[in-house]
């Protein structure tokens, strides 16, 4: 196979004097070094050339440019792309060739015009776009600013409340809200858009239309004290927002620079602040994870077969309960005709009203119409029996974790179903093949493990047995990314992948706690390294009883590296539940606003009576480092397990499903590339040192400490006898 063609844009001169520089570099004319050498070429030839009077950039198949190649950042964090002098394309080329130039340009926007590709169109003189047209600057998603002008003209355009709102939440607006922003001056429709501009160009030329240099435009900023006061607002909600994230603030100073020193000063500012986050940890690790996500699809020996997913006319869910409900939102959402189906009228009717409030909920927020709401609602249907489960292709069952049910579930659903129909279980934690043990159809099961709420949460476990097809695998990984999920595939076992991993989370806590440390202290630590909760709160949140169900499973699965701790029992004996009865770790108000509670020490100290357990003076003045240490080492050590012995093919596979299954902050970039940060003997050697001060459960495992006799990171592609996918 060939390289990849470089990017590049062609210039096409009409009769009209109008030359059309179109940029091409598929498949979203993203803006690689090649493409924006080749622009400035372009740009050259049109100044220079007698023939030409205007100017339009476009960009080739409907899609302007959704910005500038993520790609070449890997390159440019390593030092294998020479990074170009800062202001080099933002100053010399962009500003001072294109917006500077002697001739005017139009921008033709149609499709995306996202990041570099924005920043682009607003150094021409005038913007026209298409009313389904995307425009923003995400780049603060990748842990950067925009590089090229971005924070200097958006401003200057849509004004510096509605810039700061698209530069610090990533939104993109569409084309006819960026019209009414002042962002484009005009809508047309796609066969209209380079005519137009075209004509719009030639105006500017004969002094028809007005030729704005947006960089001085200075009518939409607010006088100095006024801006000052804005741009002060969006810091406190930054740091609110994101307290561990230096970049959002970086973006604010760079704006204030432009309205305070000018907009010249503001672009140097902005190439100087940009060279500084590009080597920051939080940009290699949101780099990291933009390409992790789109990898997770990518599954060896099973997507590369050549195989075509199968069309999916008919879902059939077993089980209307809060996942049942969720899962069947998800896929009505996506146009899935989906039958529900419940062992009783009121269970069913209830499945029913919870999806119907899911939708309803969207209704309220704007995000659906009244109409939309009733065609959605129309393609799901209850029942009571297997009858119409004769034309079902994929069937998912999401009834409670019990496994004689599910194989009695699994044995009816292979009389009444057809021959090719999948069966996928939603089990967060029971082995498939006990699931399926009494059927013959073992080629056909496979986990399809949602994350509650199903129709929110993004993340898709697609688990396979030693003997799932894998075209079952290929067909649920379409209809994953039809649903807009991000799948993971991973082999079986106890706990799949994302609740093995984190098993040792709840177990590591409730261990500190018996010897010494404080509940609430470890919280606080572990929210403030950026979980979405702590331990304590996450287990009153699921509730003891799934708590209990699940610990028991690992408790048996792997009796030499679990704690056993009474604590939970003792607050269950005590009536508490967790967040449902108001009370477990912490006590809750009306509002279920959680607060500590003062009792907790008492079943503390009786945990610690009846486990014999002796306090550690050192436990109980933890610090914060430590704590989460403490905590985190050990769910490495089990995502190591995961990955030596091949539940997982990749290592950035497990990264994607501790930020989307379990919160993991995005910005430490998942939880084995955040560990390769310390160093796999540190992470060993910590482990050893508190497994000879407290037992078994620390103990490191053979790939993390084989990976530390050789200092090899712990991501570095896995060498596996055979792997269980």
């Amino acid at each position: 196979m060939g390289s990849k063609p470089k990017g590049r844009t062609v210039i096409e001169v009409g009769a009209d004097g109008v030359a059309v520089i179109t940029i091409i570099n598929p498949p979203v004319n993203s803006l690689s070094f090649d493409v924006l050498q080749s622009l400035q070429e372009s740009y050259v030839e049109a100044l220079t050339r007698d023939d030409v009077k205007a100017i339009v950039i476009t960009g080739a198949k409907g899609k302007f440019s959704g910005g500038f190649d993520i790609s070449a950042f890997g390159g440019l964090q390593g030092g294998n792309i020479p990074t170009p002098k800062p202001g080099f394309i933002s100053v010399e080329i962009l500003t001072d060739t294109l917006e500077g130039a002697r001739k005017p340009s139009v921008a033709a926007i149609d499709g995306l015009a996202l990041g570099g590709g924005l920043e682009v169109a607003m150094v021409c003189h005038a913007r026209i776009a298409t009313s389904h047209a995307q425009l923003g600057l995400p780049e603060l998603q990748l842990g950067l600013i925009p590089g090229f002008g971005g924070t200097q003209r958006l401003p200057r355009l849509v004004g510096l409340s509605k810039a700061l709102e698209m530069l610090l939440m990533s939104k993109p607006v569409k084309g006819e809200e960026a019209h009414s922003l002042g962002l484009v001056d005009a809508i047309v429709s796609p066969d209209e858009l380079v005519n137009t501009a075209r004509r719009w160009a030639l105006d500017i030329v004969e002094g028809r239309k007005p030729w704005v240099a947006s960089l001085y435009k200075t009518d939409k900023i607010e006088p100095l004290g006024e801006a000052k006061e804005i741009l002060n607002f969006a810091r406190a909600m930054a740091r609110k927002r994101a307290p561990n994230l230096e970049h959002p603030i970086v973006c604010i100073d760079v704006v204030e620079t432009g309205i305070v020193s000018g907009p010249r000063a503001g672009l140097w500012k902005e190439a100087e602040a940009f060279q500084g986050l590009l080597g920051s940890d939080t940009c290699k690790s949101l780099v990291h994870v933009f390409f992790s996500i789109r990898g997770t699809s990518k599954v060896p020996g099973i997507t590369d077969r050549g195989l075509v997913p199968r069309r999916i006319n008919k879902v059939a869910i077993l089980g209307g309960g809060l996942m049942g409900s969720g899962i069947a939102t998800a896929l009505i959402l996506s146009g899935y005709p989906v039958i529900l189906k419940e062992v009783n009228e009121k269970f069913l009717q209830d499945g029913i009203g919870r999806a119907k409030a899911n939708l309803q909920s969207r209704v309220r927020k704007g995000k659906m119409t009244e109409e939309k709401f009733e065609k959605t609602l129309s393609l799901l249907k209850g029942v009571l029996d297997y009858e119409s489960f004769r034309d079902v292709d994929l069937i998912i069952e999401a009834v409670i974790e019990n496994v004689s049910l599910k194989q009695q579930i699994f044995s009816d659903l292979e009389k009444y179903c057809p021959s090719h129909c999948i069966l996928a279980s939603n089990t967060s934690t029971i082995d498939l093949n006990l699931i399926g043990e009494k059927t013959k159809s073992h080629d056909r099961i496979v986990g399809a493990h949602f994350f509650s709420p199903a129709h929110i949460m993004p993340l898709l476990e697609i688990v396979r047995t030693e003997k799932t097809s894998p075209q079952v695998i290929v067909d649920l990984l379409d209809v994953g990314k039809n649903i807009k999920k991000t799948p993971v595939v991973v082999g079986n076992c106890t706990g799949f992948a994302v609740n093995r991993m984190f098993f040792p989370y709840t177990q590591s806590a409730v261990l500190l706690v018996d010897h010494g440390a404080d509940v609430y202290q470890i919280d606080k630590a572990i929210t403030k390294f950026g979980m979405p909760m702590g331990p304590f709160r996450l287990c009153d949140l699921v509730g003891f009883g799934v708590a209990m169900a699940t610990g028991t499973q690992f408790v048996e699965n792997f009796p030499d590296r679990t704690y056993k701790s009474m604590l939970i029992l003792l607050l269950q004996e005590d009536k508490r539940a967790g967040e449902s009865t108001r009370k477990g770790f912490y006590i809750y108000d009306d509002k279920r606003k959680a607060g500590p509670d003062p009792e907790i020490n008492t079943f503390v100290q009786k945990s610690r009576e009846i486990s014999g357990v002796n306090v550690d003076p050192k436990l109980m003045k933890l610090p914060e480092k430590d704590i989460v240490e403490m905590i985190l080492f050990p769910v490495v050590n089990e995502a190591c397990r995961v990955l030596g012995e091949g539940i997982a093919v990749k290592a950035s596979d497990l990264d994607i499903a501790s930020i989307m299954g379990m919160g993991f902050p995005p910005y430490r970039g998942g939880i084995l590339f955040w560990a390769d940060t310390f160093g796999s003997k540190y992470i060993s050697s910590r482990l050893e040192e508190w497994s000879n001060i407290y037992g078994g459960f620390y103990k490191p495992c053979a790939y993390l400490t084989e990976r530390a006799a050789k200092g090899a990171p712990l991501s570095s592609p896995v060498e596996q006898a055979k792997s269980r996918l």
